[in-house]
């Protein structure tokens, strides 16, 4: 059996990194539910779905109440979803965890093409051997499939990004005006889902103007500019009369509030990569990204710009770079080999590397397999998913006095979406007791979910002054890496949801053969 794979792989070496690609990706389609930041819930499947449900839940078209003007935001890629969510219901697919299981495939399958294109672009520059190196990293890199499969535009732009790349590299005999367009037009694309990679493109777009090809440069740029005025520019004008109204003031908020949100210094993402791509290979990848520079010229200054952008920009997120991480796969391992080659006695080092390797495939190995099985933010996905069993809720409260910043809870998974108000530590509770003439059944919460355990009798206590009616139901627990996360960082405050059911609006426990975890 083994020398059958062994037969296998040498002669369809990238078929067989793409079964294994694919083999880690389809665990995390089937175990990894929830979703991983705010991004790739709010801003894609929830505006998607309240769309399909004609509700614009979060007010981001115009003619909707309440909307103050564009969000800032691109319509295309929670457009596509909102697509797929028509077409799915349209099938008869309509429960939540039914249309991610959908979703996560497809952006599973999506992001084999940058296995694809990744290893074909390192062939090009170097070898078979390199080739597969940088193609088994590409399909098991410990965080790829997690990634791969949750709606991040930070990973989604990746295979337009690198086919793209690739057509450039291999296009020095070619002389056709719509070869180099689609090139173009593939950076568009990449744009229309995530702004920010026109640093990218705009750097193959320098480092062809200085290999002197003024025409190719131009066709290219004439590609991008089609796809983005055709579908963004497109898509605003439709909505909202006039064209790029949501790219100007992506900007502009951008630019005014770019200290408010998470910042660090500006080394954060130097020491960001060093750890995740697990060191010492971190520093041989560093090392090998500096030798290339002449020969993977043109991955070598988009990756600088982009790179030293984002560690000038205040606000830092640690997935805004993963972007980068392909590239540095492939211009790092094809520059390290470069090093090794010139080692004036590479046998006494060859151990010591191989070494190296194969502690970082240990490390890999051990994180892989749990973080593509992760379920993230389960305690909120679980939380709404209960809730949604009570289809007479109208309305619910969060009390999460211990935080600031509110947890959003995810109405997709609710099937509904219905008002809620949110307790905090800054909110004035005297205000909030006069906030409506509690005493009427019907401005009473269905349910108030309690966020974390800190204080949590007296915290209901109070609650039950306001709500006599409150009546404790079930807790729902994290899952285990965000419980992980929270003994790493309290700030990951992804902890217990304790839900308790108002018996004035709702008098009676849903049966519906759930097994609540009746604890207190």
């Amino acid at each position: 059996m083994i020398k059958k794979i062994k037969t296998y792989y040498a002669a369809h070496p990238l078929r067989s990194i793409l079964l294994a690609g694919l083999l880690f990706r389809l665990l995390a389609v089937i175990f990894s539910k929830g979703f991983g930041w705010i991004d790739d819930q709010f801003l894609v499947i929830e505006i998607a779905q309240s769309w399909v449900d004609g509700t614009d839940f979060y007010k981001w078209l115009p003619w909707t109440p309440g909307n103050n003007g564009p969000v800032g935001f691109s319509f295309f890629y929670p457009g596509l979803h909102y697509l797929l969510f028509k077409l799915l219901e349209w099938v008869r697919i309509t429960d939540p965890q039914s249309k991610m299981v959908v979703v996560r495939l497809l952006h599973a399958l999506w992001s084999l093409l940058t296995i694809k294109y990744g290893y074909e672009l390192t062939l090009y520059y170097s070898n078979k051997k390199i080739a597969n190196r940088v193609g088994w990293l590409l399909a098991l890199f410990w965080m790829f499939p997690f990634l791969s499969v949750h709606n991040l535009v930070e990973f989604v732009c990746i295979p337009l990004l690198m086919k793209a790349i690739l057509m450039i590299a291999r296009g020095d005999n070619k002389s056709s005006l719509v070869y180099w367009l689609w090139a173009g037009f593939l950076f568009g694309l990449a744009f229309d889902i995530r702004y920010q990679t026109v640093l990218i493109s705009g750097g193959v777009g320098l480092v062809m103007l200085i290999r002197n090809q003024w025409k190719e440069s131009l066709l290219v740029g004439i590609g991008l500019l089609l796809a983005v005025t055709f579908i963004q520019g497109g898509i605003d004008y439709y909505i909202w009369g006039k064209p790029f109204v949501q790219l100007q003031t992506y900007f502009f908020y951008n630019v005014n509030h770019a200290t408010e949100y998470t910042t660090g210094p500006w080394y954060n993402y130097i020491l960001f990569l060093l750890a995740v791509l697990i060191p010492p290979v971190s520093l041989f990848l560093l090392f090998g990204y500096f030798r290339s520079y002449r020969k993977l010229f043109i991955l070598f200054l988009p990756i600088l710009i982009f790179f030293v952008f984002h560690s000038w920009y205040p606000n830092k997120q640690e997935r805004f770079i993963t972007t980068l991480i392909p590239f540095i796969f492939i211009s790092g391992v094809i520059g390290w080999q470069m090093i090794v080659d010139g080692l004036f006695n590479p046998d006494f080092m060859k151990k010591w590397i191989r070494a190296a390797w194969i502690f970082f495939w240990v490390i890999n190995f051990i994180l892989l397999i749990p973080i593509s099985l992760t379920y993230s933010k389960k305690a909120r996905v679980e939380s709404m998913d209960y809730l949604s069993h009570y289809p007479g809720l109208n309305y619910f409260i969060i009390e999460d006095t211990n935080q600031d910043v509110l947890r959003f809870p995810p109405q997709f998974y609710l099937k509904k979406w219905i008002p809620y108000d949110a307790l905090m530590r800054n909110t004035n509770r005297k205000a909030f007791r006069k906030m409506k003439d509690w005493s009427k059944p019907y401005n009473q919460p269905g349910f108030v979910l309690f966020y974390q355990p800190d204080n949590l009798n007296e915290r209901v206590e109070w609650m039950k002054h306001i709500f006599p009616g409150l009546e404790y139901e079930t807790t729902i627990e994290p899952g285990w890496i965000d419980k992980i996360l929270h003994w790493l960082n309290p700030i990951n405050d992804n902890q217990n949801i304790y839900i308790y059911r108002n018996k004035t609006v709702i008098p009676a426990k849903a049966n519906d053969g759930r097994r609540p975890n009746d604890h207190e």
